[in-house]
């Protein structure tokens, strides 16, 4: 049993393409495009089109129409500059000298926080010292005047 013929079409602005397939991947193949453009909505199934019958009558094959165009509706566009497929060898090496300052940041950071962390704990032990012979004194002082006050 032959399979049911459908009618798809896509358009580029300037022309549509129709063609008669069982599966929009064959529709694809038949516009030669490789990306599922059905997907992304660019392409769909035709619904009473001019070309339909055109389609119909020679499956397989590709019926273009050409669209007009308004060009006093065009507005102008920049050019896209392409991005470039690598960097340049001045890039690489730039790229290299900023990774090497990088890493010798972090590592003088690193070593500047563990100094920081050690004179840290010493002003803390040497503050509990003061502490403590503060309360020793204290004692002592309080122990005086107590006495001092009874005699």
């Amino acid at each position: 049993m032959a399979s049911r013929l459908k009618v798809f079409e896509w358009s580029d602005g300037f022309h549509r393409f129709t063609v008669a397939a069982s599966s929009r991947s064959k529709a694809l193949a038949a516009w030669g495009i490789q990306q599922d453009i059905f997907a992304s909505g660019l392409a769909r199934e035709a619904v009473e089109t001019e070309d339909e019958a055109a389609a119909r009558a020679r499956p397989g094959t590709v019926i273009e129409r050409g669209l007009a165009v308004d060009v006093r509706q065009i507005g102008s566009r920049r050019p896209r500059r392409p991005a470039p497929a690598r960097p340049s060898p001045a890039q690489t090496r730039r790229i290299e000298a900023l990774a090497v300052a990088l890493q010798k940041l972090e590592t003088s950071h690193a070593a500047a926080c563990a100094r920081l962390e050690e004179e840290r704990r010493r002003i803390e032990a040497e503050g509990e010292a003061a502490e403590q012979r503060f309360n020793k004194e204290k004692a002592e002082l309080v122990r005086k005047l107590e006495a001092a006050r009874k005699a």
